[in-house]
């Protein structure tokens, strides 16, 4: 089975184009992702420890900060388009994660939709598990549009999805599909991809033929 090389880029230009601070700022967001603690503190009670949800909106809220979109469904002026498809598990939680924050100098708006036509606009796309049974469709759709999917579907990286949250020791990681991110246009740092609990390098071939090339951890 051939390792995946994570410390490269998916993209040279991604990662060597920005200062020495930009490189020192994502060095110490990779570790910060690591122990699962990074997101912005929102209270007095930093020691109290985060729930699922809470940790689940913090991830979206920074993967943003790890993407390039492809030039066709680059980011508005002004906002960046984070949406929720089918029943939300997040609530207001998601809404209060992303309030004041921004990603280059963007505003986040969060949506939620009912149906996967409304999703054109959508730069993140987090699946919900009621979902689960349109997977399929959904995926292709986002596929085309050069959206980020992101869910807690089991095996949805797997599956075809970008980014899947798994449990690890009790801890929230994630995996991810870079072929499905390339299909989708879309650059993923190396940083984000150094972090993953698993990179998956092709997508599940038919039954019989070799597993997917990746690398766990």
């Amino acid at each position: 089975m051939e390792t995946v090389n994570t410390t490269s880029t998916c993209s040279s230009c991604f990662d060597a184009c920005g200062s020495n601070e930009l490189v020192r700022r994502l060095r110490l967001v990779s570790i910060l992702f690591a122990i699962v603690l990074f997101f912005p503190p929102r209270s007095s009670a930093q020691q109290v420890r985060p729930t699922e949800q809470q940790v689940k909106a913090a991830y979206l809220f920074n993967f943003g900060k790890f993407v390039r979109w492809p030039s066709d469904h680059a980011l508005s002026s002004d906002s960046l388009e984070m949406c929720v498809l089918g029943k939300d598990p997040f609530g207001e939680l998601l809404d209060s994660t992303v309030a004041g924050e921004s990603i280059e100098g963007r505003k986040i708006n969060v949506r939620r939709l009912v149906h996967l036509q409304d999703s054109a606009p959508c730069n993140i796309l987090f699946v919900s598990s009621s979902e689960e049974g349109q997977l399929a469709p959904i995926l292709k759709v986002a596929r085309q549009n050069g959206t980020l999917t992101v869910s807690d579907i089991p095996n949805f990286a797997e599956r075809g999805g970008i980014i899947g949250f798994v449990m690890q020791q009790g801890r929230i990681r994630f995996a991810v599909n870079r072929e499905a991110a390339e299909q989708s246009r879309l650059t993923l740092s190396s940083e984000l991809l150094k972090v993953a609990s698993q990179v998956i390098a092709n997508s599940a071939p038919p039954p019989g033929s070799p597993q997917p090339q990746e690398r766990k951890r």
